[in-house]
């Protein structure tokens, strides 16, 4: 099988290079089909298959041709390559419906298979393709086999079935991201005939008949580098042909045939076909393609992703409860919401999607500003029912309906939180250094605290002594302890609040850093308890891209979300969040930590590791990250005013129903 995805938003190709991907890149892909009868998959958007007939009509109209005549497949994946997981799922609804509207306005037909776009998926997203009438997905085997080595090796040259939490299930076709590797490998010269046909494709065979994806990415990466990377290889020869050559030689050997991707469908009801899995796993509960570096942090939360991502969430909720998402202007908030202004995207196009970006919110009276926090008056009398003790490094402020305690050494950290509703024993907080009798994680570990890492320098962080202000503000009716620390790069501001009706803590923190600063910020940590929370029924639920919970128990299993991949990659995977909220918690109780996504759309990572018959339990919220794709340069484009970074979370508590 071959798949060919095609993307006139490519990060990095200028506008006017467009033509050159069109002759380079495009044509010879249907030359494929046209006049080697080789069954070839096109996956395009449908801004992609817009931009297209704009710039030649006879490549539109070959297209058309050659699927009227069975010799291609069109793939579909929405309007805009977006990030399913990591967008509301009214966002992903749109995207799915405008698509369609353009695949039917151009070429008059409804693709029956759609593409995961980047192969970052989640649970969520089978319903939504479900729903928008698809038949089945692709999807890569690679990484969501990394966690559950219980599938058996064989099921990967067959279509199963890929499962939702709610019940739902979508054939997959597997997509490979080895395969594909290996195959730009052997087309760049970097490994021989023997290496990839003898050494590999051949490893594929069986007595029984098998389906591979032999190729299942770009396009513009033959004929054409698009200007990623430093390491690019070199073009040294007419790289399409050496495709037409493979692909002739595997035409004439009996031990390969070339079939079209949804024939692969017809071996649904085969022995090794049509196994009901879930994709998802607590480890990696948004398997995206290829090597750990690229992970769903690439989106959401390296470079300048949180601001834009931010910006984009305040447009939607102005537009959410004001039109369907059949109107128009949802399909140009699905553009703006597009992967490949989040990567490599050059600074020339980066500001035409700045000014787009606020030409539409400016259209719909959206104002991108983030509140600073409150000083507030310490002379307003603070409540009665409000209990407040100073003891030693403690400052402890207790209601009707919780307690909490700070410790005033550490930055107002959270050291003790009590929900007396819900439990007679704390349920987070930190647990000081040798509570764990193990030398790997015999260290401090906090709750509510804040760090910055910069690579390769000292970690910058809140855990300083402050002498904190304590105010009360009427107006929201809470009670608000307030630290201020100097670090080298500027200050922090950090408030703790309780609210005097309800059984809620706030946290919050404002950064007067350099925007263009690199390194990975995060914060709001919640620690949990052990003693307070079953270890058989621990899990973590979110929402990643649709409307229902995703729940993912941890099964007595370690991870770490945001452990470092490498000096250039600091983290491995995260949470949408497309609700703002993370549920942590057993069967007896719960916590939830909430944010205004559309002012801070962090991601959520957990850490979960057994230590002798204990265990680790935490959940942070990432603001930055850091990979490849972050551009300095870009954010002066998106904040010339370097105005300060805020950032707001809430913890509440309830029994579990």
């Amino acid at each position: 099988m071959l798949l060919f995805h095609l993307n006139f938003a490519f990060s990095s190709i200028e506008i006017e290079q467009r033509p050159i991907v069109m002759k380079q890149c495009y044509w010879p892909v249907l030359r494929l089909a046209s006049e080697f009868n080789i069954p070839i998959a096109i996956e395009a958007t449908g801004y992609t298959l817009e931009v297209a007939e704009q710039l030649d009509r006879k490549w539109m109209d070959q297209l058309r041709y050659l699927i009227s005549q069975g010799k291609c497949e069109l793939i579909g994946s929405g309007y805009a390559q977006i990030i399913g997981p990591i967008v509301p799922s009214a966002i992903n609804e749109a995207n799915l419906y405008w698509g369609h509207q353009v695949y039917d306005k151009i070429l008059g037909i409804h693709p029956q298979v759609a593409l995961v776009n980047e192969q970052a998926y989640s649970a969520s997203l089978v319903s939504h393709y479900l729903k928008a009438g698809y038949k089945a997905i692709i999807m890569e085997w690679n990484n969501p086999y990394r966690y559950h080595r219980e599938w058996e090796f064989e099921w990967r040259y067959y279509p199963q079935y890929a499962c939702s939490q709610s019940g739902e299930k979508i054939p997959v076709i597997w997509n490979n991201s080895i395969a594909f590797q290996k195959f730009q490998k052997y087309i760049y010269g970097e490994i021989n005939w023997d290496e990839y046909i003898d050494q590999y494709l051949v490893n594929h065979l069986s007595e029984s008949n098998r389906t591979l994806m032999l190729y299942g990415n770009d396009a513009e990466v033959f004929n054409f580098r698009p200007g990623r990377y430093a390491t690019e290889a070199k073009i040294e020869l007419d790289e399409w042909q050496k495709i037409y050559d493979l692909f002739k030689s595997l035409q004439h050997d009996n031990r390969f045939q070339f079939i079209h991707v949804s024939d692969i469908l017809d071996k649904i009801s085969s022995p090794l076909a049509g196994h009901s899995l879930s994709l998802e796993s607590s480890e990696d509960p948004i398997p995206v393609k290829k090597q750990r570096k690229y992970n769903i942090t690439r989106w959401a939360v390296t470079g300048t992703d949180l601001e834009i991502n931010n910006r984009c969430w305040s447009i939607y909720n102005a537009l959410k409860d004001r039109v369907s998402y059949t109107n128009p202007v949802w399909q140009e908030l699905c553009y703006l919401w597009g992967s490949d202004f989040r990567t490599h995207i050059t600074p020339k196009r980066f500001i035409d999607y700045e000014q787009r970006l606020r030409t539409l919110a400016n259209q719909l009276g959206v104002v991108f500003v983030v509140p600073r926090l409150k000083s507030g008056n310490p002379n307003i009398s603070l409540p009665d029912q409000l209990q407040v003790e100073r003891r030693n490094k403690w400052l402890i402020l207790e209601t009707e309906k919780l307690k909490l305690r700070l410790n005033c050494d550490r930055g107002l950290c959270i050291d003790r939180l009590w929900f007396k509703e819900v439990s007679s024993n704390w349920l987070c907080g930190s647990l000081c250094h040798g509570y764990y009798d193990d030398i790997d994680w015999v260290d401090d570990h906090f709750s509510g605290h804040l760090i910055f890492q910069p690579p390769g320098t000292p970690c910058i962080d809140d855990l300083q002594r402050v002498d904190p202000v304590i105010h009360f503000d009427p107006d929201e009716g809470k009670v608000w302890a307030t630290g201020w620390v100097e670090t080298p790069l500027g200050s922090i501001q950090k408030q703790v609040g309780i609210a005097m009706s309800a059984g809620q803590v706030d946290l919050g923190y404002q950064l007067d850093f350099p925007k263009n600063v690199v390194g990975y910020l995060r914060c709001g940590y919640v620690m949990l308890n052990p003693k307070a929370f079953e270890l058989e029924s621990l899990f973590f639920a979110t929402h990643n891209g649709g409307a229902d919970l995703e729940k993912f128990l941890l099964n007595y299993k370690s991870f770490d979300h945001h452990k470092t991949v490498s000096s250039m990659v600091s983290s491995m995977c995260g949470l949408g969040m497309t609700k703002g909220k993370v549920i942590i918690g057993d069967r007896y109780h719960q916590i939830q930590i909430s944010t205004d996504k559309a002012a801070s759309a962090l991601l959520g990572m957990v850490t979960a590791q057994l230590i002798g018959e204990s265990y680790f339990f935490r959940l942070a919220f990432s603001a930055r990250e850091v990979d490849e794709t972050a551009k300095k340069e870009l954010f002066d484009i998106v904040n010339p005013e370097n105005s300060p970074s805020v950032y707001r979370l809430s913890i509440t508590a309830q029994s579990s129903p």
